[in-house]
């Protein structure tokens, strides 16, 4: 069942509105082309608050991004829609080239780091602490995203180098 701005996943909750419609969308996507429903929130969050950093708001003077649409004669919700889907798909979604997001993850015995789209462990840690120490310690020496999840599982952050 698709995510929408009223029923979304607990760990977007307390992203801005803007950025949690834009990961909502990005989410959404990603189910519909097979993304396992918690690696397709990690993607998502991440990609909409990048996204967010490089496509500032300008909308407080009441503008919408129906200008850059303009050529499509659509409703305003169908116009964004659009648009954030050709963004979407500008640029591979699961990794692009420049960045490679880090997940700070439970494990049976303790925590660990692991590098987005890989299944092996970079390195592992007795409490989630000191794998979110590292894990910030290694996300700003190579300029990625350090997504840290609950124990269940669930992004709980991101931290950006």
């Amino acid at each position: 069942m698709p995510w929408n701005k009223n029923d979304y996943p607990v760990s977007m909750k307390n992203l801005k509105p803007r950025i949690r419609h834009k990961a909502i969308d990005i989410a959404n996507a990603l189910l519909d082309d097979g993304y396992e429903e918690g690696r397709a929130i990690a993607i998502a969050t991440a990609k909409a608050e990048e996204w967010d950093e490089n496509h500032p708001d300008h909308t407080a003077s009441g503008s919408d991004s129906a200008s850059h649409t303009s050529s499509k004669k659509q409703d305003e919700s169908t116009s964004s829609k659009s648009s954030s889907r050709d963004r979407r798909h500008s640029e591979p979604v699961s990794s692009s080239k420049s960045h490679h997001n880090i997940h700070v993850v439970p494990t049976e015995t303790g925590w660990a780091i692991k590098q987005e789209g890989t299944s092996d462990y970079y390195s592992t840690y007795d409490t989630k602490a000191e794998a979110v120490d590292a894990a910030k310690a290694w996300s700003t020496k190579h300029h990625i995203r350090a997504i840290i999840h609950n124990q269940d599982g669930q992004i709980s952050r991101s931290l950006k180098s």
